[in-house]
């Protein structure tokens, strides 16, 4: 079973990651489900009739502007990094939290490494599911390699400037 990063400590993965040419055929009608957008988009209303958890992935070439009207539907909503330089769902997670609202798990997925979580984190992500190759327990040390941030961001809306103004 995988371990993914979550809530700051490292948890088994109990959601079903279905692949992208995924169909309705055969899918429990009680387990946690993170389905293609695809999928999605076509079976929105059987997939909200399941019992089973409901959650969506978002390849980096597909835009969150596409569920924003839908979110209450989703207890997680995983952005794919399909490689490391790839970057579009930094944007994508920010959107997602400030924009939007979202409260729910916001989890990276795909070629997710260690360097990239802490960064993550301040755009709003709360859960990675680093490679496989990887070591989730080393990769969790990286969300400690920083003790203090200077620019604002989901995760501390104030600049360091202002919190020590605040402080007196």
């Amino acid at each position: 079973m995988q371990r993914i990063i979550k809530d700051d400590q490292v948890v088994d993965e109990t959601w079903h990651l279905l692949s992208k040419d995924a169909t309705l055929d055969g899918l429990s009608n009680c387990d946690d489900l993170l389905v293609p957008l695809a999928l999605w988009l076509d079976h929105a209303h059987a997939l909200k009739a399941r019992d089973g958890g409901l959650g969506v992935w978002l390849d980096s070439d597909e835009e969150v502007e596409l569920i924003a009207n839908d979110l209450q539907h989703f207890q997680v909503i995983a952005l794919n990094f399909p490689v490391f330089s790839d970057g579009r769902h930094y944007s994508s997670a920010r959107l997602l939290r400030d924009r939007y609202g979202f409260k729910g798990e916001i989890r990276a997925i795909g070629d997710v490494l260690r360097d990239q979580l802490f960064f993550m984190k301040r755009c709003g992500f709360d859960a990675f599911a680093v490679r496989e190759d990887r070591d989730p327990y080393e990769a969790l040390e990286s969300l400690k390699d920083f003790s203090e941030v200077y620019q604002p961001a989901t995760d501390q809306p104030l600049p360091l400037f202002r919190r020590r103004q605040a402080q007196g």
